[in-house]
């Protein structure tokens, strides 16, 4: 047999470049990657334009503002309430703590007040029978987002924004 017919397409011998092409273009995928991690929120929403996201609000018109009808949660905590967030305050019992819930939540890209995703595997354990209504404004957004507990995934979509929304796990029902 001569050399050549020996010699196969996969041989070490061009293997090696195809390798070299590959890790070059593996690192320039890390390099353009590590890049895009590097940028700061900040900048990333500069170059992006005006952003839609104020934490906080503003002290105008233009200011967070929520309306959270609380039913069926017990005497103590249900009825209508506002809330202002920059600076905190309005009806609601706790705006300090419900502005706070809700930036620790807010992130970009990310809907705060996201219904749980369709088809999920839920708890089939029953919260009561308490629902909310939250409506408004927040980070520059229009909300209008229900909340129950009749699931798992109803009563830790509610407690992830407790004090926002009454915790019905301290027994303050009525």
């Amino acid at each position: 047999m001569s050399r050549s017919s020996r010699t196969s397409p996969a041989s070490p011998t061009t293997a090696r470049p195809r390798l070299g092409r590959l890790v070059v273009g593996a690192a320039a995928s890390l390099a353009a990657f590590g890049s895009l991690a590097a940028v700061s929120p900040a900048a990333a929403y500069a170059q992006a334009g005006p952003s839609p996201v104020r934490l906080g609000g503003g002290q105008g018109p233009e200011r967070d503002h929520l309306t959270v009808a609380v039913r069926n949660a017990g005497s103590e905590v249900d009825g209508t309430y506002e809330l202002y967030c920059g600076p905190d305050g309005g009806s609601h019992p706790d705006p300090r703590g419900a502005c706070t819930a809700l930036e620790r939540d807010t992130r970009w890209g990310k809907d705060v007040f996201a219904p749980a995703p369709e088809g999920g595997f839920c708890t089939m354990q029953y919260g009561g029978p308490a629902t909310a209504h939250v409506t408004g404004t927040w980070a520059g957004r229009p909300v209008d987002a229900t909340y129950d507990r009749r699931d798992g995934c109803g009563i830790a979509r509610w407690d992830r924004l407790v004090p926002l929304l009454p915790d019905m796990g301290s027994g303050k029902r009525g």
